[in-house]
C-alpha cells in the first residue's frame, strides 16, 4: 500500500521525535510492503523566522492533499509576547481549523513497569481510557479583543448543535467497540454552552440506547481523574477542558511524553504527540518519542493497518518492560536510553518480530 504522509518537525523537540518516528513508519513499511511518502513543511517558529507566518499557505496545500499528516511539536518562548496570530501555537491552531480536524483524540494507559507518577501505584494498574476533545470551536476559536485602553479583555466561547453532534456520534460509535460508556464533562452550572452540550449529548443518548451516559462537572472530573481513573471509558468534552484534561491525565502514565494523538476530519487526520516542543530538552538527545510513535500507530490505524498498529504497541510495550526509555519515566536516570536508542530499539523489535 503506498500513503502520502506530509510531515511537519515544528519547534523545539519536533526535529527529533519525528526522526524517530520516521524510523518506525520506514521500519513497518519494509517488513509488510508498504510504500509511505514523505513531504516535509514548515510550522511554527521556524515558518515565522523563514516565511513569517506560523502556518504558511504552501503547508496547509501540503496537508490537504496528503493522506495524513504527522506532527511533532511548536512552541517558543521567545514569541511568547507576539499579537494573537502571529504566535507558534496559532499555526497549530489555523491548520486544525483548515483541515476542519473537528475530534481530538487521546488514549491514556499506563504501564505497570513505570513508577514515576506521584499517583499511588494501585490506582494506576489498569487504566485504558480516551479523551475525545472537541477541536475546531470554543473559547479558543472564539472572538478576542482589548477594549481601547487596553486593561479590558474579552474571549467569546461559541458552539453550535452542528458541531457538537458531529464529534458526539464519533464518541458514541466509539464506546460501542468498548465498554459502552460516555462521560460527558462540562460545566453546565455556569457555562450556556454546557448547557447546549448536556442538551444534544442527552437527546443523542436515546439514538444510542445501548450506551450509557454519565455527566461532571469539570472540577468533579478533574478530581476523579487523579482518585478514581477506573471510572472513565470514553470522555467527551469540549475543546478547552479537553485540553486540560488530557495534560492533567498525563500525570497517571508519569509523562506527557508518552501521550500520542489523532485529529480526525470528515476527510483529512493529523497525529501528534500531545506535549509540547520542550525547548529545555532541545539537541541534548533525551526527548521521549515515545508518544510520536505511538501517534503513528493511531496513524496505521487510520489507514486500516491493523496488524501494523498492534505491532508498534507491542514493540513500545517491550521498549517499556525492557527500561529501553528515556529520563523522564526511568526510576534510575542514569541508567537511561538516549532518544535515538529508544528509536532504534523499537524500530529492531519490528524488524526481527
Amino acid at each position: 500500500m503506498k500513503k502520502n504522509i506530509t510531515v511537519i518537525e515544528g519547534d523545539g523537540i519536533g526535529p527529533e521525535i519525528i526522526k524517530q518516528a520516521i524510523k518506525i513508519l520506514n521500519a513497518i513499511g519494509k517488513k509488510f510492503h508498504h510504500d509511505f511518502l514523505y513531504r516535509k513543511a514548515l510550522a511554527g517558529s521556524i515558518a515565522i523566522e523563514k516565511i513569517g507566518t506560523p502556518m504558511p499557505i504552501k503547508t496547509i496545500d501540503d496537508c490537504l492533499i496528503a493522506d495524513a499528516v504527522l506532527f511533532g511539536a511548536v512552541g517558543d518562548p521567545k514569541y511568547e509576547n507576539y499579537p494573537f496570530g502571529m504566535r507558534p501555537e496559532d499555526g497549530l491552531l489555523k491548520l486544525r481549523k483548515e483541515m476542519d480536524l473537528f475530534c481530538n483524540i487521546r488514549p491514556i494507559v499506563t504501564y505497570s513497569q513505570i513508577n514515576k507518577s506521584p499517583i499511588k501505584k494501585e490506582k494506576l494498574k489498569g487504566i485504558n481510557f480516551i479523551i475525545y476533545r472537541e477541536l475546531t470551536s470554543g473559547i479558543y476559536f472564539g472572538k478576542k479583543g482589548r477594549s481601547l485602553n487596553k486593561e479590558e479583555a474579552y474571549d467569546y466561547c461559541f458552539y453550535s448543535k452542528k458541531e457538537i453532534e458531529r464529534i458526539g456520534r464519533m464518541a458514541f460509535q466509539a464506546a460501542r467497540f468498548r465498554k459502552k460508556k460516555i462521560t460527558l464533562v462540562d460545566k453546565a452550572n455556569v457555562l450556556e454552552t454546557s448547557r447546549l452540550w448536556r442538551e444534544i449529548i442527552n437527546k443523542m443518548s436515546f439514538l444510542y440506547s445501548d450506551i450509557h451516559v454519565d455527566f461532571l462537572y469539570v472540577d468533579n472530573a478533574a478530581m476523579q481523574i487523579i482518585l478514581n481513573p477506573k471510572k472513565f471509558d470514553i470522555i467527551l468534552t469540549d475543546n478547552m477542558f479537553g485540553d486540560i484534561l488530557s495534560d492533567l491525565s498525563s500525570v497517571l502514565t508519569s509523562s506527557l511524553g508518552l501521550l500520542p494523538s489523532a485529529s480526525i476530519g470528515n476527510k483529512k487526520s493529523l497525529f501528534e504527540p500531545i506535549h509540547g516542543s520542550y525547548p529545555q530538552g532541545v539537541g541534548k538527545n533525551i526527548a521521549n518519542p515515545i508518544g510520536s510513535i505511538l501517534s503513528v500507530s493511531m496513524m496505521l490505524e487510520y489507514f486500516g493497518m491493523y496488524k501494523e498498529k498492534i505491532l508498534i504497541e507491542k514493540a513500545v510495550k517491550n521498549s517499556i518492560e525492557k527500561k529501553i526509555c528515556t529520563p523522564d519515566i526511568l526510576e534510575y536516570k542514569n541508567k537511561s536510553s538516549s532518544t535515538e536508542e529508544v528509536g532504534d530499539y523499537i524500530a529492531n523489535y519490528i524488524k526481527n518480530y
